[in-house]
């Protein structure tokens, strides 16, 4: 004789997910007896002077004159940016000729600024005094167009 292929365990749970289904048909069917209740009156929002959201119309009266010239919403233009100096003093703090690499410290600011063989203009070594340009690279500033001073 042989053994029935369906379980107690798989009954109960074909009972369960029959129970979910029901509960999941009457849920639906109450959620459009709700909305077909409800206006498009009930669902518009307005926004007051302070950002808040609230279900009554603001008064027209209350409005204020904006003026759209005194709007700033980008960037300011270049045209009031101060640009610094360029060309800039150093010397050779670290050089690699056999990388092509090296470092050149700024005699105004102190900093360390990156630079490669392939922009100088003249053979530096160590201890060296440059004169030199500064641009924005990817990792940031590289000394370019260096010369002996």
């Amino acid at each position: 004789m042989a053994k029935s292929q369906q379980s107690w365990n798989k009954k109960d749970r074909e009972i369960q997910k029959q129970k979910k289904r029901k509960a999941k048909e009457l849920k639906k069917e109450e959620r459009k007896s709700n909305s077909a209740s409800s206006t498009e009156d009930d669902m518009i929002a307005y926004v007051d002077e302070f950002g808040n959201i609230t279900s009554t119309r603001p008064d027209p009266q209350d409005k204020t004159k904006v003026d759209a010239e005194s709007i700033m919403v980008s960037v300011p233009k270049r045209e009031n940016i101060i640009v610094a100096d360029t060309v800039r003093n150093g010397i050779v703090t670290f050089f690699n000729s056999s990388k092509g690499y090296g470092f050149i410290k700024d005699s105004e600011t102190g900093e360390s600024i990156f630079t490669h063989i392939n922009e100088h203009l003249d053979s530096v070594k160590e201890n060296d005094r440059v004169v030199f340009e500064v641009e924005r690279g990817k990792k940031g500033i590289n000394a370019v167009r260096v010369k002996l001073a």
